[in-house]
């Protein structure tokens, strides 16, 4: 695992002021949705105070998926569409971190959107960020699982011609229990949804309209604004299933005229690690390793 850690901690007076962004600079283009997607991802942890060394955030492949090079925490640059695989391992392994997973609407709802489903449903205790621009950004403009219908791209010169993946609704039913979707175009919200998610015990996913300026010349930043609107401006219950699904589908139905944002649903239940057995007596890094007589046990226990 990559480790970014360095000593950039402020010292002020007696307290120390951890600082997350790492000296690497972020590299994507002027006007990128997902700089205010890093920036609400440091003001989250700044708020959360969380040592540092007790996070590990994790990427896929993409444009978003660079989001950990920027930050001081531990950080894994893994595979296209591997992103959950690699970060439940880590959880698996060290049950005590804080993980984030942070990455593109291609790689999430695309090759990786098997993973997604069941790492929902096993309701494993770390946070998922989709930077979601409908498009391929990395790859120069391809359409990708969210794009519009109609949406014209190198890959679809007449227009898409396939239902767009709804992450809401796809997250609530395969089992998340906290389930968001916030705007780069607002960091003071979208900061706050991120937070809570990192605090929320179990599977949080946080999908993010996170416009592309250099392939996506329909869904920008100026689409968004007379479209969006937050949702407890009007009064949702995320503990309610039922609303949080009607929500879900409320942009598809007013033919993206009407497109909620904020926290759709959140509930309570057993994490993964809560029922895992292996968990009992604490992480896994910090138990004993067994005996050699104990894994011969094993062995012909069950050959």
């Amino acid at each position: 695992m990559a480790e970014n850690i360095t000593n950039q901690n402020i010292t002020q007076g007696a307290k120390t002021k951890q600082v997350y962004t790492s000296t690497n600079k972020p590299i994507w283009c002027a006007g990128c949705g997902d700089y205010s997607v890093f920036a609400s991802i440091n003001k989250a942890l700044t708020e959360l105070g969380i040592d540092k060394s007790s996070v590990a955030i994790v990427s896929g492949i993409g444009c978003s998926s660079a989001m950990p090079h920027s930050f001081s925490t531990y950080g894994v640059h893994s595979l296209h569409g591997r992103l959950l695989p690699t970060a439940t391992g880590i959880k698996l392994a060290n049950s005590s971190l804080t993980v984030i997973g942070t990455g593109g609407d291609g790689d999430g709802y695309g090759i990786g959107g098997g993973h997604l489903m069941h790492t929902a449903r096993r309701n494993l205790d770390m946070t998922y960020i989709i930077m979601d621009n409908e498009t391929y950004g990395l790859t120069t403009g391809q359409t990708s699982p969210t794009a519009l219908l109609g949406h014209k791209t190198k890959s679809t010169p007449f227009g898409v011609i396939e239902m767009p993946v709804n992450p809401m609704a796809l997250a609530i039913s395969a089992g998340a229990t906290y389930v968001a979707r916030g705007f780069s175009g607002d960091v003071a919200h979208l900061s706050q949804l991120i937070k809570g998610g990192i605090e929320h015990k179990g599977f949080a996913l946080i999908d993010i309209f996170s416009p592309c300026v250099t392939f996506n010349h329909d869904n920008t930043y100026d689409w968004f604004r007379p479209r969006i609107y937050k949702l407890d401006s009007v009064g949702h219950d995320p503990s309610n299933l039922n609303a949080a699904m009607e929500k879900a589908f409320e942009d598809v139905q007013t033919k993206y005229e009407k497109i909620p944002i904020g926290l759709f649903y959140k509930t309570s239940r057993p994490t993964y690690e809560d029922l895992e057995l292996s968990f009992k007596n604490g992480p896994l890094v910090k138990q004993e390793m067994p005996t050699k007589e104990q894994i011969q046990s094993i062995l012909e226990e069950n050959l």
